[in-house]
């Protein structure tokens, strides 16, 4: 379970990486700078598109480190671009590239941590399901609403990618 729905988190990354090329073919044929996409929010609360991006980036990469033990990839937090966060997302996508599904054997009994739980832990499953899983999520969400809240043309398909559908 947990290799596949890496897999997902992978595919949804390139569809992610494409929302962003998108943005950028908008920007050019309005045209505005492409760079006031890095600051757009959906409330004055939540974070704007680029740290949005790099969350969903972060809580890819680091729950499969977490959850493997292997060593994530490290980023600035400093990308404004809609070609520096594209970079970003390729770079998680090329890290996740590297586990297969015995990475993850024995990952639900897994302890696992991170500092701002202040000492508290969770198991691997716990951690999977309830942070990792929904988190992805919702800030992958917020960038897809954030880009076609302001123009870019996304639909559906664009949020789901490629099926693997099958004739009978």
């Amino acid at each position: 379970m947990y290799f596949q729905t890496f897999l997902q988190m992978k595919k949804q990354l390139g569809q992610l990486d494409a929302w962003l090329e998108a943005a950028a073919a908008h920007a050019a044929a309005k045209p505005f700078d492409p760079a006031v996409f890095a600051g757009l929010r959906l409330a004055p609360d939540q974070f704007p598109l680029a740290r949005q991006v790099m969350i969903a980036c972060d809580t890819a990469k680091l729950g499969a480190s977490r959850l493997t033990g292997k060593a994530a990839p490290t980023h600035a937090d400093t990308e404004q671009s809609l070609d520096e966060l594209r970079a970003r997302v390729r770079s998680v996508i090329e890290y996740l590239d590297g586990f297969d599904a015995a990475d993850f054997e024995g990952t639900a009994t897994r302890v696992v941590t991170q500092p701002r739980w202040e000492g508290k832990t969770m198991t691997g499953a716990d951690y999977f399901m309830q942070h990792v899983v929904p988190n992805f999520f919702f800030h992958l969400t917020h960038v897809y609403a954030l880009l076609r809240h302001n123009g870019v043309p996304l639909g559906k398909r664009d949020y789901l990618g490629t099926l693997t559908m099958q004739s009978p």
